[in-house]
């Protein structure tokens, strides 16, 4: 039987896949069937009765059950009243009506129960403009209103349900978007209906209230302006606004973005960001991202951003014009030679980032550079057997595996966190392996807590497991190696949550060789299959990719070893390295450098003046994200562009751009005068980037379901995406043999006393999210999780000394003995890993 199902709606044939809803086959033909309850990324429910049609089936005999003819030699149809598009699948040799009197006559009835006491506010509603009501209302609604004004209910139009989102429950339709979200789609079920009839409103059950990683998505999925959020709310309205397409720059997923911004007279009559919405790519974020990816832009805006080259005199910061600041590094840079070391972030571009390695590397000589906290290794393994191009988290399912090692997804990554509990859901088996319990945990079919220190002997275990058949005795870990010996497709995430470096490279080689089993047909090279590394940045996959690394040049091509970050700390402490530059990164105020030490010359290239800025001798102001243009490239090795928002703040430049105009001082030529000339002398010197270029990055193709259309009522108001889809480049085993790789043994550390683990929290504060005001009060504070086994008189609430760090005490079963959870941090003492004796109040160390 074929899985193909014919039928017609309103006179036009169309062959659908079997199980395709209605309301979904007529929109590929772009027949626009009203909605309000229904979505395409959630189960349906037929709540609002806004998509009924009149379906007709064909009448079959019941003894030889053949379709019976008219006189015309037609198939008679049986129509059994209205029925709910959202709710039918579709059948062989159905015929839908759309269009006839009783369908409109329905339509208009439910438009006009929804209207009856709903707020004819639409001048000042934030949904204004883009508002599925709004427009099903001209096209559907009477016209007029036999409701006595009387009888209108009369509610709070400003409910808060957390600090982000705001409701105003007269504008509320109920129809359920919202909750489903959250209970459907992210596990996050905070918020309910409360009451019932005419009373029913949305509550939230959460302290703090709508506590979810996920809250600003419902207000785009919201048909009405009843969920708005705070930092949006009476903003702007939606035709002032010009949108431009951007990514996410907190964490290695990539999500596609779009910036909405307008001029305004409070900002002193400049373009700025008013909101933040996903823009739809299903093969990284599909139509959602997280609230961090949504309200962290406000730092692009704020006060305190660096406007000027500031040089220091006299002991002091003076502004300075850019031609002194630049004749002043490039004098100086040159005047130290090797002595002369780069620390650069992984948060800036692909461009800024191989500008950097070539002005040290070509330019003065220097292979000192690094990231300034290299905290995962095993950037080399994934270009070797990292996930194929070609691969979507999406396709994967029943017959499938995925594990994910010393990470937790739902804190460092959540959209990867939440496709992969999607694919669990559509039944792939998830291995979870880690020193405690995570939220992926709930979705797992095998789960191993491994002892602190044992994270490298669980996986080797775990790989040894699937190398040969062995009864698995109701083990977790050998029901895993069986599940992954036998998966289709298999994906496996790597982070640092609990190990050292040389621990993570040694967990990426491991995993390596279990994509390379199967008798020498292994996953590895095929889509949907690879390595990921949960990096701990937006770009520390663009990082490695260009070089920024002490041992290895664009590309991957070994060079000879210069200093890594922690030596030329200990030189700059010393006075062996005599001259800094510091790029997008403040390793004196994250406690990875004390101070400049012994350095004759400090420079920092910055947004905001921090720790290590204030330190410096030249202080050089650079662009935000938000003001330029440029590439990233995600942990999934899927290079992606984005684009200028707002115009730059005073005289601040591109980081690139600061790097090639010292680069022209120092004797590598003409600078690049554009981000795209820049990122073509990527594309020639980086062999995985060969055949990118602006243009083809900028490429996009159908995408289902369709969102960003005319009918904002069917996706939502998330933005279609006409800007770009990206490029994956191509793993090494994609096209070639790639061969084991050697694991050097590693004896299992055996703490003694108390391990402390940097556990990762989305909201950990930092130079970037710290300057947006309306995530404030979501920010981790220092605290100190652990059983309540090892804590001695410390209770929760108590401040201790924690590996240097004063937290707050928080008991919890959950965490296993002998464990201590750092968080809110952004890391501690360069490491992730510390041994302490036990838990010691402050007071009793004074």
């Amino acid at each position: 039987m074929s899985d193909l199902i014919k039928l017609t709606i309103d006179g036009v044939e169309v062959e659908v896949p079997k199980g395709t809803l209605v309301v979904d086959a007529a929109k590929k033909i772009g027949n626009d069937i009203p909605v309000f309850c229904y979505h395409p990324k959630m189960a349906p429910v037929g709540m609002c009765r806004m998509c009924l049609v009149e379906i007709g089936y064909p009448i079959r005999d019941r003894a030889t059950g053949e379709i019976q003819l008219d006189e015309n030699g037609k198939p008679q149809l049986s129509f059994r009243g209205l029925q709910t598009a959202c709710t039918v699948p579709v059948s062989e040799g159905a015929v839908v009506r759309t269009t006839t009197d009783v369908v409109k006559n329905a339509q208009r009835a439910t438009v006009e129960f929804l209207l009856s006491s709903h707020p004819l506010d639409c001048p000042i509603c934030d949904k204004g403009g883009e508002c599925p009501l709004q427009n099903l209302t001209m096209a559907h609604g009477a016209g007029t209103s036999r409701m006595h004004f009387d009888d209108k209910l009369k509610l709070n139009k400003h409910v808060p349900l957390g600090d982000l989102i705001y409701l105003d429950q007269e504008r509320c339709i109920q129809c359920a978007r919202c909750i489903r979200f959250q209970e459907e789609v992210v596990d996050d079920p905070v918020i309910r209906f409360h009451n019932r009839g005419r009373r029913t409103e949305i509550v939230t059950f959460s302290d703090p209230g709508f506590n979810s990683y996920w809250s600003g998505n419902t207000t785009d999925i919201c048909p009405v302006g009843a969920l708005t959020s705070a930092d949006f709310r009476f903003g702007a309205r939606p035709w002032e606004m010009t949108p431009a397409a951007s990514l996410c720059a907190q964490c290695p997923v990539g999500c596609n973005t779009t910036m909405s911004t307008r001029r305004e007279a409070k900002s002193g009559g400049r373009n700025v960001i008013k909101r933040v919405m996903p823009r739809q790519n299903e093969a990284v974020n599909e139509i959602w991202i997280c609230d961090k990816g949504r309200f962290t832009h406000h730092f692009a805006d704020a006060n305190g951003r660096l406007t000027k080259p500031l040089i220091r005199k006299n002991g002091q910061l003076v502004e300075a014009s850019w031609q002194e600041a630049l004749d002043l590094v490039a004098g100086k840079l040159q005047q130290y030679k090797t002595a002369v070391a780069g620390i650069s972030g992984d948060r800036l571009s692909n461009e800024d980032l191989f500008q950097f390695q070539k002005l040290f590397r070509q330019g003065l000589g220097s292979g000192n550079i690094d990231l300034a906290n290299r905290r995962l290794g095993g950037g080399d393994v994934v270009a070797k057997v990292g996930l194929s191009s070609g691969s979507n988290l999406q396709d994967l399912g029943t017959g499938d595996a995925i594990v994910v090692v010393a990470s937790d997804l739902h804190e460092s990554a959540p959209v990867w966190w939440l496709r992969v509990k999607q694919a669990a859901e559509r039944g792939a088996a998830l291995v979870v392996l880690n020193a405690r319990p995570t939220r992926l945990d709930k979705h797992a079919t095998h789960i191993r807590h491994y002892p602190a220190g044992q994270a490298v002997a669980t996986v080797r275990q775990l790989v040894n497991l699937a190398k040969v058949e062995t009864e698995t005795n109701g083990d977790a870990l050998a029901n895993a190696a069986e599940a992954i010996a036998q998966a289709n497709h298999f994906v496996a995430f790597y982070g640092s949550e609990g190990v050292t470096y040389k621990e993570s490279e040694a967990i990426a080689r491991l995993l390596a060789n279990l994509l390379l089993l199967k008798n020498g047909d292994g996953h590895a090279g095929k889509p949907n299959n690879g390595l990921v590394s949960v990096w701990p940045h937006n770009n520390t996959q663009g990082a490695w990719d260009m070089g920024v690394h002490p041992a290895f040049g664009p590309g991957y091509k070994a060079v000879d070893a210069g200093l890594d970050a922690a030596a030329i700390y200990t030189g700059a402490a010393n006075g062996d390295v005599k001259a800094l530059y510091v790029m997008g990164a403040d390793p004196v105020g994250d406690g990875l450098m004390a101070g400049r030490g012994g350095l004759d010359f400090l420079v920092v290239q910055e947004l905001f003046l921090t720790e290590t800025a204030a330190a410096a001798d030249v202080i050089l102001p650079a662009q935000s994200w938000a003001e330029r243009e440029g590439t990233y490239t995600s942990g999934e090795r899927r290079v992606q562009r984005y684009y200028p928002a707002i115009p730059p703040l005073g005289e601040n430049k591109a980081d690139w751009q600061i790097l090639a105009e010292i680069g022209e001082r120092v004797g590598l030529g003409k600078p690049a005068f554009a981000a795209s000339l820049s990122f073509r002398d990527i594309a020639n010197a980086v062999p995985q980037y060969k055949g990118m270029d602006y243009r083809s990055l900028a490429k996009v193709e159908e995408q289902w379901p369709v969102v960003g259309g005319e009918d904002l009522y069917y996706g939502g108001t998330a933005y279609d995406n006409r800007a770009g889809l990206g490029q994956q480049w191509a793993a090494a085993a994609e096209s070639a043999e790639v061969a084991a790789f050697d694991v050097p043994d590693m004896a299992p550390s055996v703490p003694e006393g108390l391990t402390v683990i940097h556990a990762a929290a989305l909201y950990t504060p930092g130079t970037i999210i710290n300057h947006s005001d309306v995530l404030a009060p979501r920010l981790a504070q220092p605290t100190a999780v652990i059983n309540p086994a090892d804590a001695g008189s410390v209770v929760t609430g108590d401040m201790v000394q924690v590996a240097g760090i004063t937290a707050q005490v928080q008991l919890s079963d959950k965490t296993p003995a002998g464990l201590v959870l750092l968080r809110g941090i952004p890391w501690f003492g360069g490491t992730a890993v510390a041994q302490i004796s036990k838990l010691e109040k402050e007071e009793e160390l004074a």
